[in-house]
């Protein structure tokens, strides 16, 4: 069952001197429970795309339906609200909120999207100790390595329960072991409870780690691999 369908998408940048395509006439369609990832050079669109996919940054044209949902249709507040809701991120530079602890980072979604104080406390410490996180809940993102706070962020992505996370280059900071680390424990949730992973990735390990490779060059769809 399909829960993203991508119909004609076209992204134009338009500077005073020059017009760049940035994402152009791409169709795709994506299941539920797919690990995908979106490679190509840079400047291929990659980043653009999932931004677009993420409610981020508004297409000049095209259709974006999740759950048959025309996200696009929606004004900037619903859009706001839907991305809370329905849409999981974790970023290449972590962004969790240095004030807050690892659990307090996991809870923050919970806590916009008004969750029980009682339930979200539960649910960030189970999604802490799934990642491999389970003692070190009440540290700060200082006290924590790099591939440390990329877990928190794995787990703060999937606290509000979303319809499909996107990575965005989630290993571009971390070294080979915090990179296989962190790449098992998404493989892990991905088989054994169905979430949806969607990467835009430079990283070999992770196209390896991919069940479908998707290829952009100068904004056009290059080629759709399912392994």
């Amino acid at each position: 069952m399909n829960i993203i369908e991508i119909k004609d998408l076209v992204k134009i940048y338009d500077s005073t001197e020059i017009e760049v395509t940035a994402v152009n006439h791409i169709n795709l369609n994506f299941e539920k429970g797919e690990f995908s990832a979106v490679v190509g050079p840079s400047g291929s669109g990659k980043t653009t795309f999932l931004n677009l996919l993420g409610g981020l940054d508004r297409p000049t044209a095209g259709h974006i339906m999740i759950d048959g949902i025309d996200l696009w249709s929606l004004k900037s507040r619903q859009i706001t609200d839907f991305r809370l809701h329905n849409i999981g991120f974790v970023f290449q530079s972590y962004n969790l909120l240095p004030v807050l602890t690892a659990k307090e980072n996991v809870e923050f979604i919970m806590h916009l999207q008004g969750w029980p104080k009682a339930e979200r406390e539960k649910r960030a410490r189970e999604l802490l100790k799934a990642v491999g996180l389970g003692d070190r809940i009440n540290s700060r993102p200082n006290k924590l390595s790099g591939g440390q706070q990329q877990r928190v962020a794995v787990a703060r992505a999937l606290a509000s329960k979303p319809k499909f996370i996107l990575a965005d280059e989630p290993t571009a900071n971390l070294d080979s072991h915090s990179t296989e680390n962190l790449l098992d424990i998404m493989e892990k949730l991905n088989r054994e409870e169905g979430i949806t992973f969607i990467f835009s990735t430079h990283d070999a390990r992770v196209v390896k780690k991919a069940h479908r490779v998707i290829t952009l060059e100068d904004g056009k769809v290059l080629s759709d691999e399912k392994k």
